[in-house]
């Protein structure tokens, strides 16, 4: 005869059930409300972070298949409610770490985040194409990945990362969407499709701002930004907000993008940050005897490292070369990136080692806590 069921083992088996968009355990963050046992029932209780929650299905669902692994319990019946004001204000509290006003939580000391801020000089050289891929091939590699897009008039990354609809709102909060396990916000998800965004500088720092201290990042081990083409305001802002990201350059193969992509990493002469590396999209054409033909022309990267290297005065690699691969354009626009659709793929591949060479290095000190208290003598 099997063990009657109790409250105790049931909540130990709903503290399995994580929420899918703030991907910590319903038990940690106040959703179950209550859980009684009669008999073979078990009636449990979820407050919903909001009324219109779109992931209620898939947490009743969870809930329900969590607590029937119980020895004992047959049945189950979840009643669903939403949270007050009081409730939502401690969620809001515990995920900011007990701070009740939004932060920028990378610049808080002893944040771990990697940042990388995707640039190039131009526009057209596949910079959303590679900050989409790279994102999801370190989730692929068991990495927590964010992705901002920082492109406000020139947004692409939720249609390459296939998001669909907005954040959803927790008051003065934002839980990002997740696809392909990559956390993505754009401002693409506010406006409507075709309507063009037409702002000025301070509206510009304003979004950016609000993208990295309102949206509920969780703990990342990698925060990417695509930036836009060139070195106007949203450039200067993310220098001034995330002063420790490091830029990551992407060129085409082609001299006259190489010249412009130079300039979008001296960048850091201005702004004192580093520039981690140079990535050259387009490099080729694979054919079909194995041949390659160089459409854009060749060598443009590895002179963007060379130049930058000089300018800046420390060692900028050429990290990878991506050939021209119609399978990538083809992913992009299906919204699933190719290092996923298609990894074996020439692109795929070159992307993939690109972001296991990011992922593996090891985070400067500046901005770390070192644990050490001075001593007034």
């Amino acid at each position: 005869m099997d063990a009657m069921p109790t409250v105790e083992l049931i909540r130990d088996a709903l503290a399995t059930v994580i929420d899918p968009e703030i991907r910590r355990p319903i038990t940690e963050i106040g959703m179950v409300r209550s859980v009684d046992v009669d008999g073979d029932l078990a009636v449990i209780g979820i407050d919903l972070t909001t009324q219109g929650c779109p992931m209620r299905e898939r947490i009743t669902s969870d809930v329900e298949a969590a607590a029937r692994t119980v020895s004992g319990v047959e049945d189950v019946r979840i009643e669903l409610g939403v949270m007050s004001e009081e409730q939502r204000l401690e969620l809001r509290s515990t995920l900011r770490g007990g701070k009740p006003e939004p932060i920028i939580q990378f610049t808080q000391p002893g944040n771990m985040t990697r940042i990388y801020a995707v640039a190039s000089g131009k526009g057209g050289v596949g910079k959303s194409t590679v900050t989409a891929n790279l994102a999801a091939a370190m989730a692929q590699d068991g990495f927590k990945v964010g992705v901002l897009d920082a492109d406000i008039f020139g947004f692409s990354i939720p249609g390459m990362l296939g998001v669909e609809g907005q954040p959803t709102r927790l008051d003065d909060m934002l839980l990002p969407p997740i696809a392909h396990e990559v956390k993505a916000v754009s401002i693409g998800m506010f406006v409507p499709e075709g309507q063009p965004v037409v702002w000025r500088g301070p509206m510009l720092h304003r979004a950016i701002e609000q993208f990295l201290a309102d949206v509920f990042w969780g703990d990342l081990d990698v925060l990417l930004l695509d930036l836009p083409p060139g070195t106007g305001d949203i450039a200067i802002s993310v220098a001034q907000l995330l002063p420790h990201a490091e830029i990551l350059v992407v060129t085409t193969p082609q001299s006259a993008a190489a010249g412009v992509a130079e300039r979008a990493g001296a960048i850091a002469v201005q702004t004192s940050q580093s520039v981690v590396g140079v990535v050259e999209n387009m490099a080729w054409l694979e054919q079909a005897d194995g041949t390659r033909l160089e459409v854009f022309g060749s060598g443009g990267g590895q002179t963007v490292a060379g130049r930058l290297s000089k300018t800046l005065g420390t060692d900028v690699p050429l990290l990878g070369q991506v050939p021209l691969d119609i399978t990538a354009r083809e992913a992009g626009d299906a919204g699933t990136p190719v290092v996923i659709s298609d990894p074996d793929s020439p692109a795929a591949s070159a992307l993939r080692a690109v972001a296991r060479t990011l992922t593996a290095r090891q985070r400067g000190l500046a901005g770390r806590s070192l644990g050490v208290t001075p001593v007034k003598r």
